[in-house]
């Protein structure tokens, strides 16, 4: 009978100083490093058939660059590129790897030189997991990491529906939206190497803040596991995290420690980040030794593409979604009646309106299912509600689903039907049209079904 191999490597994506740091809608540069950026891969052999995990410590890996690096590594391993498996944590502290995407000469020539040092990281990672193959057995185990993920949309009293609307703001009525509180634990054991863990929690990485360099919340999760867990290394893939961030609206007793507000109204620091990455080991841990074994019968592995329907605007609000749009590239967000997050909400929307004005109708978007056995990667390429997690977990047939955002590309938010009525940053700034999220969830069973058949 073939066996099931696993293998591991971990390299280091430190950026330069003063490449532009990616995540917000104001400028800024980086101006040291708090931990390190890695990129971790998980390598997995099941007779012919192979496949590779990566999980790198960036907010994304732009669609046309995850191409690429599935075309390079597909190349050097002689492997499937659809058995190739890109995710970004999504973390807010980490550099920008398209040069498209920002402007000034100086900052392009940067992002083009780090772009190319990644392309050379991940390759180099691939072909270290794949000669670190030893024979393995899989478990797994479903646990909880609570009060650390909240839903950050709230009916407020007026009606409204708001994002981040500030802590202890007392117009705030209640949270809209599901929360999914799972973490998702995979565990190889492998002859006379480490145990693999692979981590699965939804949550955004945006709890540092600043300039400085940070995988954020994932990072202190991985190192805390492999610092409290004797010979195990430790890979985090973030989970449907669109609309939940760190944020305790109503904090009691010292729940706000280490933390400052920032400019947004959103509440942060690095210590935070710290006590995340804590709870989440110790939601792994408590299940780490009575994970169930499961056999494995096959490695199997599909991307398909999809065109969806783009958010185009309303011809008669682009006069003053150009306004809103200029001032910002110009600096001017003082002259806007907006602040906190309802500044960033406008200046996203207005954004978003320009980008579309002309189109395109439909983006198409790639995603990405595996199976190990009866355990289910499915990744998203960009940013779900929590709702769309929930979802894909009801497909039949499997012992373990794990979504994942941010995988083999970006293509922005994916927020919930009704969140397009109740407004909110998500929905006013998503690329895509009501019903982007129900249709990934059918997307998601259906793939997943054609896997397990």
């Amino acid at each position: 009978m073939n066996r099931l191999y696993a293998g591991f490597a971990r390299t280091n994506i430190n950026p330069m100083m003063g490449i532009p740091v990616w995540g917000y809608f104001i400028p800024r540069n980086a101006d040291g490093i708090l931990d390190d950026l890695e990129i971790n891969a998980v390598a997995l052999k099941k007779g012919d058939d192979c496949a590779i995990m990566f999980s790198a410590d960036l907010l994304y890996v732009d669609t046309h660059i995850a191409e690429k690096c599935k075309k390079l590594i597909a190349e050097k391993l002689g492997i499937s590129e659809e058995g190739i498996f890109i995710h970004a944590t999504h973390t807010h502290t980490g550099p920008f790897l398209d040069p498209k995407s920002v402007p000034g000469e100086k900052d392009k020539e940067l992002v083009a030189e780090y772009q190319a040092f990644f392309l050379h990281r991940i390759v180099d990672v691939a072909v270290a997991a794949f000669a670190d193959l030893k024979p393995a057995k899989m478990g797994y185990a479903v646990s909880r990491a609570e009060n650390i993920a909240f839903i950050r949309r709230f009916v407020m009293k007026d009606g409204s529906v708001k994002t981040n609307p500030g802590v202890n703001n007392p117009d705030i009525v209640r949270p809209v939206g599901i929360l999914d509180e799972s973490v998702n634990v995979v565990r190889f054991d492998r002859e006379g190497a480490d145990s693999i863990a692979i981590v699965n929690f939804a949550d955004h990485p945006d709890v540092v803040g600043g300039c400085k360099i940070s995988a954020d919340w994932p990072g202190f999760a991985r190192r805390t596991v492999e610092k409290t867990l004797d010979g195990v290394k430790c890979v985090l893939f973030n989970g449907a995290q669109g609309d939940v961030n760190h944020v305790n609206v109503h904090p009691r007793g010292g729940y706000l420690n280490d933390m400052f507000m920032d400019f947004d109204d959103v509440a942060r620091g690095y210590g935070h980040a710290r006590y995340m990455g804590r709870v989440i080991a110790g939601a792994l841990l408590q299940v780490w030794d009575k994970v169930e074994y499961v056999d494995v019968d096959s490695i199997k592995y599909s991307q398909k593409t999809l065109d969806v329907p783009s958010n185009m605007p309303d011809p008669k609000d682009m006069p003053e979604a150009h306004r809103i749009n200029q001032l910002h590239l110009a600096g001017r967000d003082d002259e806007l009646p907006y602040k906190g997050m309802m500044l960033t909400t406008v200046v996203a929307e207005a954004g978003r309106m320009v980008r579309l004005e002309h189109g395109p109708e439909f983006f198409p978007m790639i995603f990405s299912a595996l199976s190990i056995g009866k355990v289910a990667f499915f990744g998203i390429p960009g940013e779900p509600f929590n709702g769309i997690g929930v979802g894909i977990k009801e497909s039949e047939g499997w012992d373990l689903i794990v979504p994942c955002c941010c995988t083999n590309g970006t293509k922005g938010y994916f927020p919930m039907k009704d969140a397009y009525e109740q407004g909110g940053y998500e929905a006013r700034s998503s690329n895509f049209k009501a019903g982007v999220a129900e249709l990934i969830i059918e997307q998601g069973k259906k793939m997943l079904g054609e896997l397990r058949s």
